[in-house]
């Protein structure tokens, strides 16, 4: 059986907390919503947080098809493959680069996705190993960079631009996480990390700003939950901003030749 992939979509921050987890899973669930079939990759080896953020069971394994293959486990109607489906949830994962890289082709190549209209990539931090794999190995049709206003966020959300120029994937656009904070009681609404970075690099690298999430503590209760506000409240402005997202996401790629995805055969 062969895996069609109609668009695959690195998204990456260059470095750690900037909530890049959390806008992976409500872009995959915000993209469902649109009517596609979508499938989500923890890329993430070293701390993979799909499966937990989704709200799969910690115990939960893939159903092996044979020796090479086996099919992903069902999360909020995706189709999630995570190394924390594979191993005990507090095992950490102690290898070098080259290990953590193939391990990465396994799940990607070793999955049976079926035919899927978009393949979410949770990419892990940095500019390593597994990004310069899937530059090398994944065709991939963009890569959406997620960043906060901070400084130190932008320094590192710049490395990745640059990577991902270097290996000629495009940059589809940039995401600003916790742009700003609403006090819950009287409204104001403040720029705890700075403001205008995303903007600031969007104009030095020419490419678009997607949107401008708020930190708000609902979307952190409710990924800790496993039920990401895309689905548990659509019609509140968090679920608004990542459906707005998708719809320039998709258009993106419904732009690009119809080529850009690839087909896996297995044997």
């Amino acid at each position: 059986m062969a895996n069609t992939i109609g668009h695959i979509i690195a998204v990456a921050s260059g470095k750690g907390g900037v909530g890049k987890s959390t806008v992976t899973a409500n872009l995959a669930l915000a993209m469902a919503a649109r009517g596609k079939r979508v499938g989500v990759l923890d890329a993430d080896i070293y701390g993979p947080s799909q499966a937990h953020m989704l709200g799969v069971d910690p115990q939960t394994r893939p159903d092996m098809i044979d020796d090479k293959t086996m099919r992903p486990i069902d999360a909020h109607g995706l189709r999630v493959m995570s190394i924390a489906f594979l191993v005990d949830v507090t095992t950490p994962m102690v290898w070098r680069g080259p290990m953590a890289s193939t391990a990465f082709q396994q799940l990607y190549n070793q999955t049976q996705w079926g035919e899927l209209d978009y393949l979410f990539i949770d990419m892990p931090p940095g500019t390593g190993d597994i990004q310069l794999t899937l530059a090398q190995k994944v065709p991939v049709s963009g890569a959406v960079i997620v960043t906060t206003p901070q400084d130190i966020a932008l320094l590192d959300a710049e490395r990745g631009i640059e990577m991902f120029r270097k290996v000629h994937v495009p940059v589809l656009g940039i995401v600003e996480n916790m742009s700003f904070h609403t006090c819950s009681c009287c409204g104001h609404q403040e720029a705890i990390f700075g403001e205008g970075g995303g903007q600031r690099i969007a104009e030095r690298y020419d490419a678009p700003v997607l949107g401008r999430l708020p930190l708000a503590l609902t979307v952190r209760e409710q990924m800790d939950k496993g039920v990401p506000p895309v689905i548990a409240a659509p019609d509140q402005p968090a679920a608004q901003h990542f459906a707005s997202i998708v719809a320039q996401l998709d258009e993106a790629c419904q732009a690009q030749p119809e080529a850009s995805g690839p087909t896996i055969g297995f044997s």
